[in-house]
């Protein structure tokens, strides 16, 4: 049974979305020269599709970053990525997520997320956490989402937030979604704490070796953490933006849908719960998240 430290830990993990950090790119000569740099490991990797996931872990720091290729144009990627209500609508797909807000006008936009367990819970029972949010650039050929905070549950602090994205031609778009935080001795005990008990066996999509038998060996520990909810936070991107194309009104059902169908392609780093049981939690969580506005 999980202790109140591990649920912390955890749902301080969890959080790590909202850290994304400007790590190689800064404009959109630059993202494209990334791009390009990484033209081998977008066509060659254990996803067989054009996506690279990094995680670095240095003294009281941790990082994740996706880059991926995305088959939709930027004239509606940079719109889609673009206003705090757009990122609550994305950001509530992810199953630790139980609700998200904003309020206030440039330069002093700020949105709040609740992070908690998975299941439907009151919002009182979570973690709040304020991001200051802006965005420094939304050209016809650069897109740069930025959100940052201080502090957060367990002794994580300085949460930093960015995602870049750049068109590569009519038809396909290339984005970088980065985030990283920082954590203290308590944050630091919590983590180890879980990682002892219920994410003892879990694993990241990083590979370090392989076995006796041949298969691969993934990482594991804090960058297992960071790995995992790096990628579910970029597939609710891409659900996000894939839901466009369907009527308004079959949108969000849509969307949390292809969340749980994407995450479950990597069953063995993301199943966390049934899909009845996670669409069920949602439409409330969404449904209460709508009444609020």
């Amino acid at each position: 049974m999980k202790t109140p430290w591990t649920r912390a830990a955890a749902l301080a993990m969890s959080l790590a979305l909202a850290c994304l950090v400007p790590a190689h790119a800064q404009d959109a000569a630059a993202l494209r020269a990334r791009h390009d740099s990484l033209r081998e490991k977008l066509a060659d990797n254990p996803f067989q599709r054009p996506l690279v996931l990094e995680s670095t872990q240095s003294s009281g720091d941790l990082q994740g970053e996706v880059y991926a290729v995305v088959d939709q144009p930027f004239g509606g990627v940079g719109p889609a990525l673009q206003g705090m209500d757009h990122w609550c609508e994305l950001l509530i797909l992810h199953l630790n997520v139980k609700g998200c807000s904003f309020a206030g006008k440039p330069p002093a936009e700020v949105l709040s997320l609740v992070v908690g367990r998975k299941f439907d819970q009151p919002l009182d029972d979570g973690y709040k956490v304020d991001f200051a949010y802006s965005m420094p650039a939304a050209s016809a050929d650069y897109l740069r989402v930025q959100m940052s905070a201080e502090t957060g549950p367990v002794g994580t602090r300085n949460y930093r937030l960015v995602l870049e994205a750049v068109p590569l031609d009519d038809k396909r778009s290339f984005i970088h979604m980065s985030y990283a935080y920082a954590y203290g001795t308590a944050a630091r005990l919590a983590m180890q704490a879980y990682l002892g008990t219920a994410g003892r066996d879990k694993i990241g999509f990083s590979i370090t070796g392989k076995g006796e038998d041949g298969k691969p060996v993934y990482i594991k520990g804090v960058r297992g953490v960071v790995e995992r909810n790096t990628m579910r936070y970029y597939l609710a991107i891409e659900a996000y933006l894939g839901s466009l194309s369907v009527p308004p009104g079959e949108q969000q059902e849509g969307r949390l849908r292809d969340w749980f169908a994407a995450t479950e392609r990597h069953a063995a780093q993301l199943h966390e719960m049934e899909r009845d049981e996670y669409l069920k939690m949602k439409r409330s969580e969404v449904q209460r998240q709508r009444t609020m506005r």
